[in-house]
């Protein structure tokens, strides 16, 4: 992927950019997260609201905290093990309850790629996380909810901006206000 690098091969931003205004008029609740423990526990509350078949796509640059809230939703769905960010090996399954498949996309040309993985979960059974997934993973559902995470330049807040797509996800999301 051309343009600069920040990071272990990352760019600063998400593979789809949106500018400030396209943010501001997508639809959807807004929650300001000072902290990496309330990430978590942003994480956790998102984890009420799942259930099998759900996708998650996390939109944010480097840093903002997607691998800390898809850990909060990890101990929300009381997966099994240490959810850790699946960048070298693209995606991880975390067997519990209702199993969580966690999908570093970044380094993918399309989520085809997944599937030779071989995972030993049906993404119907489970519920998928992919972080860079903006531009990707939208082909494997017509109902996802996006989450957006931008972080203030001056400071370590972040702001995590939940926008439903189809299905019951307005319901759903509206449930976490």
């Amino acid at each position: 992927m051309a343009g600069p690098l920040h990071g272990p091969g990352r760019p600063a931003g998400p593979r789809v950019p949106l500018t400030e205004q396209q943010r501001d008029a997508l639809s959807g609740p807004s929650f300001a997260v000072p902290t990496a423990a309330d990430m978590h526990a942003l994480g956790r509350r998102i984890a009420g609201v799942l259930r099998a078949g759900d996708l998650l796509v996390l939109t944010g640059p480097l840093g903002a905290g997607k691998t800390a809230l898809v850990q909060g939703i990890g101990a929300g769905l009381q997966v099994r093990g240490t959810v850790v960010s699946p960048t070298f090996v693209i995606a991880r399954v975390h067997p519990g309850p209702l199993p969580l498949v966690h999908v570093d996309a970044y380094r993918l040309g399309s989520l085809a790629e997944v599937d030779d993985l071989d995972l030993d979960v049906d993404a119907a059974d489970a519920v998928t996380a992919v972080e860079w997934g903006a531009g990707v993973a939208e082909q494997l559902s017509d109902a996802r909810l996006e989450i957006l995470i931008s972080r203030a330049a001056e400071t370590e807040e972040r702001t995590v901006r939940l926008v439903p797509h189809g299905g019951d996800w307005a319901q759903r999301v509206a449930q976490l206000n």
